[in-house]
């Protein structure tokens, strides 16, 4: 039983006996993330499993990623999830320190160690998480109650389970209490907790809310009246709220609509809380996305989910690899996400392509590659896509115009092809495939994002490959995560489709 009530869990898969990890307890291990002979995934993952809810904290002059570990084979490592730790200061590079919060067994409330947030306060770092375990449900107890542990040095944690405790029973559910996201609060002269709970009455499906629960000494909880209740979706999973110049951001996470990362904002930390025209981050392939901030730039740190059999038609799973955005905040308060700076660096041996072949009416010249195709498709194909890369470019195009963007994984006939599609009449970034999995939509579906496309207004795309997983981000303010699966090779290029449009500055990198 996950807790993610939209997810679908893969097959088991045989994995490496439990003993194997024994020796990351407690000691650091460096992982570069550029490849070797075997090549790793750049998109970080451990090593023969998966991870999911990363959990981030900017201490001792790096990112400290506390994260879920998944093996997907409880035959082999048991039930349970445990917390895991990695650090980095690039995104790109990390280290291992291996397992944190153990889970418990089956009696006790942490068999599976979810959700929370690490600060550190009081001359200690704190760790307040989930405990899941649906066999106390079966007994009449609560499935879900929140936990605390303490460390000195992030590396030797101790339980407190004695300060344990569970949704009131009045008012909230009983199951759904978790991932408290806690911080201190200066107006007030406290600390709070923020957690995703449902109310026991109401429209079944809306009636999930941010809580709010409230300590002098971050060892007893007051639960307080909610922070967040818009009567909208199932719950809001993995809240998470920041300062930023003069607004106040609370995130959450949703399966209700679209699954999302979704934000509002404020001027004030007790609300009201305005709902942005764009309010999420990222796609479908982004979840339970939660921040941190190096005193300079603030991050927002989610998982791309794998798909079940490994197909571009599978269910989606729980957990899967991690991808990092830089948020922006826009001159009216709003939010967008680019590439960390150093993430893009990494692909740093750059080419310029050669286009040598293609379809329909292209022309190559010295300021870039024009297509002139108002009443059908052109592409122009510049070789084999190598399986770690970056795409970048600048597109403009012309009233009219219904799509352009960049296809991969052709074949050499360009029958078959993913597509990153930019569509101007619809304001949509899209992720496509030839052929489609499903005859009676028009791309995959929730791959697709929102974004301003003019005409005559230069448009910058940005392509990142890690095999069967990718990002695209277009003008340093859209992202879109995404799964590819069932094309593993083939050619690259870029395309219009009835429309006039023109690519330049157009190079591919790798590692």
């Amino acid at each position: 039983m996950k807790r993610r009530h939209f997810l679908q869990i893969s097959p088991l898969v045989s994995l490496l006996p439990l003993s194997a990890f024994a020796h990351l307890k407690n000691k650091d291990i460096k992982i570069n993330q550029l490849p070797d002979a075997n090549t790793k995934d750049f998109f970080y993952k451990p090593s023969n499993a998966w991870a999911a809810d990363f959990i981030p904290l900017y201490a001792e002059g790096k990112f400290q990623l506390f994260y879920l570990l998944d093996w997907r084979d409880a035959a082999n490592h048991g039930e349970g999830t445990p917390w895991y730790r990695i650090s980095t200061n690039d995104f790109v590079n990390f280290t291992e320190h291996g397992e944190m919060l153990p889970r418990g067994t089956k009696d006790e409330q942490d068999l599976y160690v979810f959700t929370g947030s690490a600060i550190y306060a009081k001359d200690k770092y704190h760790i307040f998480y989930t405990g899941h375990n649906y066999h106390l449900a079966e007994q009449g107890k609560p499935a879900q109650g929140i936990m605390h542990a303490v460390s000195d040095d992030m590396n030797k944690w101790e339980k407190l389970p004695s300060e344990t405790f569970f949704a009131p029973s009045d008012k909230y559910e009983k199951d759904d209490w978790r991932d408290a996201f806690v911080f201190r609060n200066e107006e007030a002269d406290e600390y709070n907790m923020l957690l995703a709970a449902r109310f026991k009455n109401g429209i079944p499906r809306r009636r999930g809310l941010t809580a709010l629960c409230a300590s002098k000494d971050l060892h007893h909880w007051e639960v307080r009246e909610p922070f967040y209740a818009p009567d909208l979706y199932f719950t809001h999973e993995c809240p998470d709220l920041f300062k930023m110049g003069d607004w106040w951001y609370l995130l959450f996470s949703e399966f209700t609509d679209k699954v999302r990362t979704r934000y509002r904002m404020s001027r004030s930390i007790q609300g009201p809380w305005i709902t942005p025209k764009n309010d999420d981050f990222d796609g479908h392939a982004f979840y339970a996305a939660k921040t941190a901030s190096d005193g300079k730039h603030r991050f927002i740190f989610g998982w791309n989910p794998t798909r079940s059999n490994s197909k571009d038609n599978g269910n989606w799973d729980w957990g899967g690899n991690l991808v990092v955005h830089q948020i922006v905040q826009e001159a009216d308060g709003t939010l967008a996400v680019k590439v960390p700076e150093t993430v893009s660096a990494a692909f740093h041996n750059s080419t310029v392509p050669s286009f040598t072949k293609g379809n329909g009416n292209f022309k190559i010249t010295d300021a870039g590659i024009n297509f002139n195709s108002p009443q059908g498709f052109s592409a122009a194909v510049a070789g084999k896509l190598p399986d770690q890369c970056k795409i970048e470019m600048v597109a403009e195009f012309e009233k009219g115009t219904k799509q352009l963007g960049i296809m991969f994984r052709c074949s050499d006939d360009l029958d078959k092809s993913y597509y990153i599609r930019l569509e101007p009449n619809n304001n949509k970034l899209v992720f496509d495939m030839w052929p489609r999995e499903r005859s009676e939509v028009d791309h995959v579906t929730e791959l697709d994002r929102n974004v301003d496309l003019h005409a005559g207004v230069p448009v910058k795309l940005q392509l990142f490959i890690d095999g069967n997983k990718g990002v695209a981000y277009v003008n340093d303010k859209v992202a879109m995560n995404f799964r590819a699966y069932d094309l593993p090779a083939g050619n690259w290029g870029i395309f219009a489709s009835e429309g006039v449009a023109t690519f330049r500055d157009i190079k591919i990198s790798t590692l």
